[in-house]
């Protein structure tokens, strides 16, 4: 199993920049699926972008976050521009195995089968 650790987290005003970056250990990522969550408290885990033969997207994101891969450093980043409060949770990124089920059930966080243990990203108003 592939062990993932998110850094890149922190605190930024409304409008501003970071970069989440996912380091991998034990396998390599290029057999994997990537996917950024994240959660608030009370909430399910929600999908953000994920990497795999395709990329996606959450609608909230669209146009705002990028996600991608540098398999030569077996990491995987999120880059969030345009940052609003509503941004503001836990972010996880994952990995899964890109079978047929995979397909179908990308953006559901039971598809994955390993975590990080997440970095917070506070977006202050």
């Amino acid at each position: 199993q592939v062990q993932l650790a998110e850094t890149g987290g922190g605190l930024v005003q409304t409008g501003g920049s970071l970069r989440l970056l996912c380091a991998a250990s034990g396998r390599t990522l290029t057999r994997y699926a990537m996917g950024w969550f994240r959660q608030t408290p009370g909430k399910e885990r929600e999908f953000v972008a994920v990497s795999a033969d395709f990329t996606d997207y959450a609608t909230s994101v669209k146009g705002r976050f990028t996600i991608s891969r540098d398999n030569a450093k077996n990491t995987v980043s999120l880059q969030m521009n345009s940052l609003k409060p509503e941004d503001t949770a836990v972010y996880y990124c994952a990995a899964g195995i890109p079978n047929p089920t995979y397909y179908q059930n990308y953006v559901k966080w039971e598809t994955y089968d390993s975590w990080g243990q997440g970095t917070q990203v506070t977006v202050s108003s």
